[in-house]
């Protein structure tokens, strides 16, 4: 049996390295998983990585080095405990555990089956599809609604997409990367792509929405000066929907940006998503998972598509060394296990 395993680990600011660690004993109740892809999340493990946050933030007290890095892992089922009985050897799970070779859940912890019909791959990404998958929830985006997504990297894509499938016409995406707008329009995530630099672009919005501008923008580039500007595309009494993370603080005019426009802004962590299904709100972490799952399937999201890195997980500082320096230009980088 398996007693040990390679992780990814962050020993201190931009030093991530691969160490082996003690696997725990197969009990009952476990299920022990061979890893074959994880995915690299560019905003919040880069942000413990490059420790770019102010003193007083909610990043400085989460952030605790030696940290295990990652939580969008899928693997193989390889072994089972005695009684599980909700998934067999052979089975594929994903879930939130770090970047490593070999993992071990209780039956009880959050995991979910992947199904046929969709790729290794794309199942890796599942932590970070449903991150957009929520904010468009917490949007409550209706038929017919105009919508704008700043940042246009793997999750502002998938925020595109979602808000076009929840009934949004035009999607509108702004990024100030020329390849990253090719992207969205070449997979339809957006009716257009707009570039974040033009000085004009209230005006664009306005043109192209018939002067009814936003009703409800998803902020997705985590820059926090970047926020001033977006509000300035949002109708009166539209919503500003928080997807990124922001690291910092934006300077803000509540009175002319909040209170006469009587905006809503609204933060969507991924934390936000109930613990268990409930009458008033049923989409947990592991039915959203299920459904970004079923529209792989039906064709209906991208996903390897947004991959533009595929790096040994024996060879992961190397990927995280990428990131650090070449940040704008990547999309996903798995770390490939198998």
């Amino acid at each position: 049996m398996v007693t040990h395993t390679l992780t990814v680990s962050c020993e201190a600011p931009k030093q991530v390295v691969v160490k082996e660690e003690p696997l725990p004993a197969l009990g009952a109740g476990m299920l022990l998983v061979r890893g074959r892809f994880s995915a690299i999340s560019t905003g919040t493990e880069l942000t413990h990585v490059m420790a770019d946050f102010p003193p007083e933030s909610v990043w400085a007290r989460i952030t605790r080095y030696p940290q295990k890095l990652g939580y969008s892992h899928v693997g193989e089922v390889v072994a089972t405990g005695e009684g599980v009985d909700k998934v067999q050897v052979g089975d594929r799970v994903v879930g939130g555990k770090p970047h490593s070779q070999w993992v071990v859940y209780r039956q009880a912890e959050p995991w979910v089956k992947v199904p046929e019909g969709v790729s290794d791959e794309a199942a890796a990404l599942w932590a970070l599809a449903i991150i957009a998958l929520n904010g468009v929830r917490r949007a409550k985006v209706q038929l017919g609604e105009i919508a704008v997504v700043f940042g246009l990297g793997p999750i502002g894509i998938w925020a595109a997409q979602f808000a076009r499938l929840a009934g949004a016409r035009p999607v509108i995406g702004v990024d100030l990367v020329a390849q990253r707008r090719e992207l969205a329009e070449r997979s339809k995530a957006v009716d257009v792509a707009l570039d974040g630099v033009d000085k004009n672009l209230p005006d664009k919005i306005a043109a192209l929405t018939n002067g009814r501008m936003a009703d409800v923008v998803f902020e997705v580039t985590g820059s926090a000066p970047a926020i001033a500007e977006e509000v300035k595309v949002v109708r009166k009494q539209g919503r500003l929907v928080i997807l990124s993370s922001p690291r910092g603080k934006t300077e803000f005019d509540f009175h002319d940006w909040c209170n006469y426009m009587s905006l809503s802004i609204i933060g969507a962590h991924a934390s936000s998503q109930p613990p268990h299904e409930n009458p008033d709100d049923p989409w947990t972490r592991e039915r959203n998972t299920e459904l970004f799952f079923e529209l792989v399937k039906r064709g209906e999201v991208v996903t390897t598509e947004l991959v533009t890195h595929r790096i040994k997980g024996t060879e992961a500082s190397k990927a995280y060394e990428l990131l650090m320096t070449a940040r704008g230009t990547t999309g996903i980088v798995l770390l490939d296990w198998r």
